[in-house]
This record gives C-alpha cells, structure tokens and sequence, in this order.
C-alpha cells in the first residue's frame, strides 16, 4: 500500500508518494488477543418473561486481559431499553449505593444479541459468582448466569 500526502498551499498542490509500507495490523482491544482461556462459565436462566438464554463465560486472552464473553446463542429482549450487564455476589440483583455496592461490579451494557466480549478493567474477583442482566427503564432482572 502506498502512503500519498497531499499539500495544499493555495494555489499550488504538492504531492509525495511513499515506498510501500509493511503490512498494517489492528487490533481491536474490545475482543480478545489470540486464545480465550474461560475460567468460569454458566448458563443464563431468563426472567420477567424477557428470552434471555444462552451461556456467559468470565476468561483471559494470550495477553493476560480479561473479559466477559457471550456465546453466539446468546439473546435477550433489547427493545425495553437499555439492558445492564454486572458482576454479582448472588442471583439477585442487590443495589446497595450508599456502601458503593459492594456486591455488585457494573460491566457494561448488551450491545446486541450473538457472541460478544465485554473486556474488564481488571481479572474477575472470585466474590463475584454471578452475571446478572438488568434493565433499569423496567426496574425488573432480565437473567442470571451462575459462574462455576
């Protein structure tokens, strides 16, 4: 591939091309490097009548970064509103602000139904045995996964 660089000095163009460049990796640090190794898995069990189903997996890739993975089989009801994913001590979601939630870690929100990664800050603490998914607009659980 060759770089062109374009100069504009009104009124004059100047152009350069560049030899050819190595090839050009990217890489996308929301998916894992390599090997995703689970350390934990379950399957979710549905709530609220919301088709939640498919299985959650907690691991790291080659490179040591963690992250919650979601099989491609993976759905719930994304047309409520947006559908929290976190970490939690327990199946039930306990929201407890006044303590900063000390049982539980909030992940992120599904992006969509099918596999995805949800990367992590951090390696997943063994307090935190299971996923939960919930839609604040609902104020209701829409599914648990136990992480064994």
């Amino acid at each position: 591939m060759k770089k062109i660089i374009l100069f504009a000095v009104l009124p004059l163009f100047f152009m350069f091309a560049c030899d050819e460049d190595d090839e050009v990796t990217t890489v996308d640090s929301s998916r894992p490097q390599g090997t995703f190794s689970v350390s934990r898995s379950g399957d979710f069990v549905e709530q609220n009548g919301t088709g939640t189903q498919g299985m959650a997996a907690v691991g790291t890739d080659e490179d040591g970064n963690s992250f919650i993975r979601f099989n491609d089989s993976f759905q719930t009801n994304l047309a409520t509103g947006t559908v929290a994913i976190f970490l939690s001590t327990s199946d039930t979601f306990m929201a407890d602000p006044a303590n900063g939630n000390p049982n539980l870690k909030l992940v992120g929100n599904v992006s969509m139904n099918g596999e995805s990664y949800y990367p992590l800050s951090e390696t997943v603490d063994s307090k935190y045995t299971h996923i939960i998914l919930w839609c604040a607009s609902a104020n209701i659980p829409f599914g648990y996964a136990p992480l064994q």
